[in-house]
């Protein structure tokens, strides 16, 4: 399919943190090698959407956001015929795609197996509008797959609703999940119970955890946990530390949670997360992505309960595949269309963006 000449996009940009989101054209030129040029369906704001444009972690301006991404196939650049499972793609395809692209194979990538961080990896949303091709983030009308991403072909029957966040907030969960360890007949603790967390519980469930303890202090949230696997939903702000410890590991009989999760974003709860935990036990961080998230805590409990503590930042491609899988064979017992509660145009992205810093909605979406 040949490009018009002379075509425009346009992408919500905006200047610096906290400034107007505007309306600007960009031009859309043919996929190069090993690119794919995408119609954008629909991108959902992440929470790192929200702290990026809140200035929070950097991000250069003039900035394009949006990394949740699903789309329709424009036209394939040479070198691209399938997708990561061998799924052949023409124009007209709904696809997603890995969240970030690697500049090519690497030490990590060969040896440690650690593709998604790699030296010099980038991420969609991630990058100034006015970098060439300007198309590599969600809030616009276009998007370029870059050289070096992981490419899906979606479902016929995945509706974008369940479809949008796989490539970043259900990959992530698929890898923060794996890494907790969670097998069967396992209690988990969830810090947090945004989009991530209500993912979380669901996998940890599917996974065969036979208890799941959902914290977060929003009611809204609380109310609909037990739809996505969460059996007890507690406000971590109606009790003090102390209690909430106690109560907390009260409910995961005998001896604590066998792995917490974090992903609420907040360093402070981590000695608490800590303590939830029996001895041996798992603790995965991977809400506190934002740069001088200090917390102070008693190392010796991390000796004396042998505990495994690590960090999940991206995924691995697998997670990818493994996300979409997850979502498709579970959407009749997960009600994932509700998560993505919100929906804006793409002149309304400035009121979005509000709507969910103030989490007045789960997850936002962007139809341009």
């Amino acid at each position: 399919m040949a490009i018009a000449p002379g075509l425009m996009g346009r992408l919500a940009v905006y200047d610096a943190p906290n400034r107007p989101f505007e309306i600007r054209l960009f031009p859309v030129r043919a996929p190069r090698a090993g690119e794919v040029l995408v119609k954008i369906r629909m991108s959902t704001i992440c929470r790192s959407d929200v702290h990026s444009y809140l200035g929070h972690r950097p991000n250069p301006c003039p900035g394009v956001l949006g990394h949740e991404i699903i789309g329709m196939i424009v036209e394939l650049g040479q070198g691209i015929t399938h997708d990561m499972r061998g799924e052949a793609l023409v124009a007209g395809d709904r696809i997603t795609w890995s969240e970030y692209f690697i500049p090519g194979p690497n030490y990590y990538t060969e040896v440690l197996d650690l593709p998604q961080k790699s030296p010099g990896v980038d991420k969609y949303g991630h990058m100034a509008a006015t970098t060439e091709p300007h198309h590599h983030g969600g809030f616009g009308e276009y998007c370029y797959v870059l050289p070096q991403s992981w490419i899906l072909k979606l479902p016929a029957d995945l509706t974008d609703e369940e479809a949008t966040p796989i490539n970043c907030g259900v990959a992530t969960m698929m890898c923060v999940t794996e890494r907790a360890g969670i097998g069967m007949g396992d209690a988990v603790v969830v810090q947090g119970l945004g989009l991530l967390g209500l993912y979380g519980a669901a996998i940890a469930k599917a996974r065969g955890a036979r208890l799941v303890v959902g914290l977060d202090t929003v009611a809204a949230r609380r109310d609909v946990a037990a739809k996505f696997g969460v059996d007890h939903a507690l406000d971590p702000a109606a009790m003090g530390e102390a209690d909430l410890v106690k109560a907390v590991r009260a409910l995961c009989r005998p001896e604590g949670a066998d792995a917490v999760i974090e992903v609420c974003g907040y360093p402070e709860v981590i000695p608490a997360g800590i303590q939830f935990l029996r001895t041996g036990g798992n603790y995965v961080l991977a809400g506190v992505v934002n740069p001088d998230a200090f917390v102070r805590i008693d190392a010796n409990q991390l000796i004396r309960k042998l505990v495994t503590l690590r960090g999940v930042h991206n995924y691995h491609p697998r997670n990818l595949v493994e996300a979409l899988d997850f979502v498709h064979a579970n959407r009749g017992r997960f009600p994932f269309h509700e998560l993505v509660d919100g929906k804006y145009s793409l002149d309304e992205v400035g009121r979005a963006m509000k709507d969910a810093e103030e989490r007045k909605v789960l997850r936002a979406a962007i139809i341009p």
